[in-house]
């Protein structure tokens, strides 16, 4: 009998602990998104609204739209339903692309044959999110225009301040009549660390594409591969960004199918950009985007009121060095090894307009801005031979001078008619 009055107790309980269970995995995962979702604005880069949500107790469901912040060009909706269990939540949906009206008017109806489906995980005690997206191969069709798409994974993982991307494509061609570009197959690895609202924030990405086509009927450049590798970091003081691309053999076959074009890496940073007046900027550029027009949501005059914030971006002298420049180019016997820097002259920057950069004025005020100097080493004769220097010549230093370009002390010659 005693054995018989604790079953009752026991089976209440654990039906009140699977209930509060359920009820702290709905509430963490609804938490976790809207996180995500604030962390994703943050950035300044994406527009987010969530206009369907119904948080249940056992499943939830809701649909958000992601647009870029500047114009809404196009538009990604996605629809999700979240099935809470005890440990996780497991979450499924689709994935609508759209065209904003001013490029439906322009392209026209654009459609695809079925809607792709994502999956995705979120871990109740760990706060980890998973997402994965798998593409049947697919193609759209517009105005005599196709995109197709042999088959694509994306996988998107990580928790608050960490996320981590992978994306696949095994082969794209976009064609127009005989005319086709195809590239593939092509990895994206992406990885984004930040503390809240992004005030600091460190992205590196790294994409490959092991090989391009470029196809006229008269006509054909080929590619392969192609790695290109970025890191931009926004700390306390700066804004930074590093780049490498390392270009591998370019071929032209209708011309010569053996001997490359071009190949060869170039590697570069820009940095000394004022990292207030970066958050100031995101922060103003979201305020125009919410007071705007959807299609327009820049203003008339935006650029009159970002003026201030722009001259302070500049204000710390921002640099771009190019620390590295390697190309080879057999086919026309030239290559280039080469070095340099361009700064800008941030003192009194406050005297400098940007609302009418049409006028030949004030651009000329910004160009006598620019100072900096590069080296080619070791360049070729016909290199001096076009910039007017001696046959003998084998180093060229260009100089930039207030905007003005000289190469070994001498004005640069004008090598295309204006």
């Amino acid at each position: 009998m005693r054995k018989e009055r604790l079953i009752v107790p026991i089976i209440v309980t654990v039906a009140l602990v699977w209930a509060v269970a359920q009820l702290i995995s709905s509430v963490l995962f609804e938490r976790s998104l809207n996180q995500a979702l604030e962390d994703l604005e943050a950035r300044g880069e994406w527009r987010v609204s969530r206009p369907e949500n119904r948080q249940g107790w056992l499943t939830s469901e809701g649909r958000l739209v992601l647009a870029p912040l500047l114009g809404r060009p196009w538009q990604l909706e996605l629809t999700y339903e979240a099935r809470h269990g005890l440990l996780s939540t497991d979450v499924q949906g689709t994935l609508v692309p759209r065209l904003g009206s001013a490029l439906q008017k322009a392209l026209g109806e654009v459609s695809a044959l079925s809607l792709p489906r994502w999956e995705g995980r979120y871990h109740t005690l760990s706060g980890k999110s998973e997402l994965r997206l798998a593409l049947a191969p697919f193609v759209i069709q517009q105005g005599g225009r196709e995109l197709d798409v042999r088959g694509a994974r994306v996988r998107l993982e990580g928790v608050f301040g960490d996320w981590r991307l992978r994306a696949l494509f095994d082969q794209l061609t976009l064609s127009d009549g005989p005319a086709f570009l195809t590239f593939g197959p092509t990895v994206l690895e992406s990885r984004y660390t930040y503390t809240e609202d992004a005030y600091h924030f460190i992205q590196r990405d790294h994409l490959t594409i092991d090989s391009t086509r470029l196809y006229y009927p008269e006509f054909e450049v080929t590619a392969a591969p192609l790695d290109l590798q970025s890191q931009m970091v926004l700390d306390e003081s700066e804004l930074r960004l590093k780049g490498r691309l390392e270009l591998g053999e370019v071929h032209v076959p209708s011309e010569a199918p053996d001997t490359a074009l071009l190949s060869g890496e170039i590697e570069a940073e820009l940095s000394r950009l004022n990292a207030d007046a970066v958050r100031e900027i995101i922060r103003r550029v979201r305020l125009e985007a919410a007071w705007g027009d959807p299609e327009r949501p820049m203003a008339e005059g935006v650029m009159a009121r970002l003026e201030p914030e722009v001259r302070k971006l500049l204000s710390d002298s921002p640099r771009l060095d190019v620390t590295h420049i390697a190309l080879q180019s057999p086919l026309l016997g030239i290559n280039v090894a080469a070095d340099g820097a361009l700064f800008f002259d941030g003192r009194r920057v406050d005297t400098l307009a940007l609302e009418d950069l049409r006028d030949p004025r004030t651009r000329r005020a910004w160009r006598e801005r620019i100072d900096g100097d590069f080296v080619w080493y070791d360049a070729p004769t016909v290199a001096a031979l076009w910039l007017g220097l001696p046959l003998g010549t084998r180093e060229l230093q260009f100089d930039v001078i207030r905007g003005q370009w000289r190469v070994n002390g001498r004005p640069m010659p004008e090598l295309w008619p204006q």
